[in-house]
């Protein structure tokens, strides 16, 4: 028995050794469940303050857009963060405030090997997005049947879903060089950046400054000029809806576009706009409105080229049109106001702009076509007129019930007008009136197009 308080003590001591062992190990995988933890809440930090850009590439050319894409916001100082579809799950979009998508479309409407999970466990159901803003550029080839089918998969899905489009989705047909550049504009707006060389350049033509005049003097809002420009080769081909890129040239030498809606029709035997003077915080011109209201005089060129913007391109005649805008976005507007005529399905303007004394923009012109038919309806709201004070959207809830009507015979909806305030505004007075599903219909039937910026 002499042996027992030793083999005790060695006991004592291997079970004090087995717990200490025991508790380092719990603590050590506790610490591990902390830090993974940690790590992954701060992950979610980053993906929440990051712009997500997921692409679904077969070729590898929407994944080169990808990586150009994600650059142009690092290099704006946004954080951005890059996915495969292959790689994109619920948790991931939910985390993220906004997302950009670039997707192409292979063979008849199918998506990219490397999509096909995502389709699968994704695309099926609709999800709980309504806290995402996004935007999406479509890669397709109008050759094939369904155009872009995948591209418009994917849009209708997260519409479904409750995210919030930033604009419009940019369809590329066969690396359309304009489209891109477009989606490069749309990039260029999200994040304030003013001098980005284009990445798909192409020649401008050469025009010539014809008329200039103020449209709202004493207004209280900033400067808004018509400005008309004729083409030095003669040429005049575009359809209302169709933009202007009119290339301006910084301090660096570099030239830039800038993006104007077409205001008139070739029939009009010139180019129009509708221009807003932009100033930075020290009252400097913006670099596009400052060149085309302040620095060039009537007979100076400007260099110039048109986009073909097949997505706001307007129905036949036989289909009545509720056109709604504000500020600058009557020009597109009254575009497709000019295209239509007395006799054709009736058009519905509702305009939004500061006070009926200085912002009525072609008031004349209005008035003329009520008379003539060629305009069925004119509702306009002034914000700063005492007893008004509302915004175009008002307008869309004062008259739910009309909305309703036209668009139940048929009617198409075209918005123009910026991106920040109104269109989000018109877009929610619209589901108000149309219910979100009924919406997300009139947007899958090619009825409800927007052009916003």
């Amino acid at each position: 028995m002499s042996g027992d308080p030793i083999r005790l003590a060695l006991a004592a001591l291997a079970l004090v050794l087995w717990l200490a062992v025991t508790l380092a190990v719990v603590w050590g995988e506790a610490r591990k469940r902390r830090d993974t933890a940690r790590r992954a809440a701060e992950r979610a930090n980053r993906a929440a303050d990051a712009t997500l850009v997921a692409y679904a590439s077969q070729t590898g050319f929407a994944e080169e857009l990808a990586e150009m894409t994600a650059r142009a916001l690092t290099e704006a100082g946004q954080a951005a963060t890059t996915v495969s579809f292959a790689e994109l799950d619920l948790d991931l979009l939910r985390t993220c405030r906004r997302a950009l998508f670039v997707v192409s479309t292979t063979g008849e409407g199918d998506a990219p090997d490397s999509a096909a999970r995502a389709v699968r466990t994704l695309l099926g159901a609709p999800a709980d997005l309504d806290r995402l803003s996004f935007g999406l550029l479509s890669l397709g080839d109008r050759s094939y049947r369904d155009y872009c089918g995948f591209g418009r998969a994917v849009d209708h899905w997260l519409r479904q879903s409750g995210a919030l489009p930033l604009f419009d989705a940019v369809e590329v047909d066969d690396a359309d060089p304009a489209a891109i550049r477009h989606w490069q504009h749309q990039l260029n707006q999200l994040t304030g950046t003013q001098v980005a060389p284009d990445w798909t350049p192409a020649a401008y033509g050469r025009w010539r400054m014809v008329e200039r005049r103020l449209l709202n003097p004493g207004s209280p809002g900033g400067e808004t000029w018509h400005v008309a420009l004729a083409p030095l080769d003669g040429r005049l081909e575009w359809s209302a809806g169709d933009i202007a890129e009119v290339g301006v040239t910084t301090e660096t030498g570099d030239t830039v576009s800038r993006e104007y809606s077409i205001a008139s029709l070739p029939s009009d035997g010139r180019l129009e706009l509708v221009v807003r003077l932009m100033t930075g915080p020290d009252g400097t011109p913006g670099l596009g409105s400052g060149r085309l209201t302040r620095s060039l005089v009537i007979g100076d060129e400007a260099p110039l080229r048109i986009r073909r913007n097949r997505n706001f391109h307007g129905p036949d005649g036989a289909t009545p049109l509720i056109l709604i805008g504000a500020g600058t976005g009557i020009a597109g507007l009254r575009g497709h106001l000019r295209a239509r005529a007395p006799g054709d399905g009736g058009a519905w303007l509702m305009f939004g702009e500061r006070t009926a004394a200085h912002d009525a923009y072609f008031d004349d012109e209005l008035q003329a076509a009520l008379a003539s038919g060629a305009l069925s309806r004119l509702d306009r709201a002034f914000s700063r007129d005492a007893g008004d004070g509302s915004y175009v959207q008002a307008l869309i809830d004062r008259h739910a019930d009309e909305v309703r009507a036209w668009v139940e015979r048929g009617a198409a909806v075209y918005v123009c007008g910026a991106l920040e305030g109104m269109a989000p505004g018109v877009h929610a007075a619209l589901e108000r009136a149309l219910g979100a599903d009924g919406l997300i219909a009139l947007s899958d039937a090619g009825r409800y197009r927007r052009d916003v910026y």
